[in-house]
């Protein structure tokens, strides 16, 4: 039985991201090392998710929605330790791969690496440029989408293998040591596809809608708000019109070390997160990769 990895993630009704995560960790962890925490036990999660293990919890809607999320994950996290060397935990929509050059599959690279740390890989956010990209996201994402950005936001600490809180939204943990392995990557698939996105942000919209209250009150990402939407074809536009450079990471992992600071008296630690608007053509290597 394998116990290098597991994979967890807690979804309400994202089936297309869903069946992205499951195509990728059941692929490459195995279903039965990957665990979908089913947030208001919707049928379709849990039929998409059959051979996973499928936690149901209610989902009344309810204040500080994403502070007890990330309780909840925190406590699961520390309780499969107990039972793999290493948790990768995330939202639904993020995808921890290696990159092929490195010649190793995510299992084999963690299976070779330590325990007792915290590994943050390199945030790629696949950006969908609707004129160029017009075929749909079937089998698998890459392949059909060529494009990113590098997203220190999604540079996240995920890859756990020590006893450690990791703050809400998953952006920081108190390991106070910055661990970032050469190949290891995270795609954010928020924007890969147009019709998906809309289809998300209608259901996210209707969640805050429903919970009532502000950012602060409701403790729900900002992004989850209709007010922070903005115009959704103009968002997928404005990716038309960014400069297009090669691919490209040389001093990304460097700048995050150079940058690696505690945050404030929180216990927690973190890097500088400033952002790049050029998009990167990804290589043929990375087609089909998920």
């Amino acid at each position: 039985m394998q116990t290098t990895a597991a994979a967890l993630t807690m979804v309400r009704d994202d089936a297309f991201f869903l069946k992205a995560w499951l195509r990728h960790y059941g692929g490459a962890l195995g279903l039965e090392n990957c665990y979908v925490v089913n947030h208001g036990r919707g049928a379709e999660v849990a039929a998409l998710a059959a051979g996973a293990n499928v936690i149901g919890i209610p989902g009344d809607p309810h204040a500080n929605f994403d502070m007890k999320r990330w309780r909840m994950l925190n406590n699961l996290v520390q309780g499969l330790r107990c039972y793999y060397d290493h948790v990768i935990v995330g939202d639904v929509d993020e995808l921890v791969v290696v990159d092929p050059e490195a010649g190793a599959t995510l299992l084999e690279f963690l299976r070779d690496q330590p325990t007792r740390r915290v590994l943050t890989p390199v945030g790629l956010e696949v950006l969908h440029r609707v004129e160029e990209e017009p075929e749909a996201i079937e089998d698998a994402v890459l392949g059909p989408r060529r494009h990113v950005r590098v997203a220190p936001h999604y540079s996240k600490p995920c890859v756990i293998s020590k006893g450690v809180k990791i703050a809400r939204g998953g952006h920081f943990t108190q390991a106070d040591k910055l661990v970032t392995p050469e190949g290891l990557l995270l795609f954010h698939l928020k924007f890969c596809d147009f019709g998906a996105y809309v289809d998300v942000m209608n259901r996210r919209n209707a969640v805050t809608e429903a919970v009532g209250g502000d950012v602060k009150t409701a403790s729900i990402g900002r992004h989850w708000f209709a007010e922070a939407r903005g115009e959704d074809r103009a968002v997928f536009e404005a990716f038309g019109r960014r400069e297009v450079v090669p691919f490209d990471l040389t001093g990304v992992r460097r700048g995050m070390h150079r940058s690696w600071k505690a945050r404030g008296e929180t216990g927690f630690w973190q890097f500088d997160r400033g952002e790049d608007d050029r998009i990167m053509v990804l290589p043929e290597r990375f087609s089909g990769l998920l």
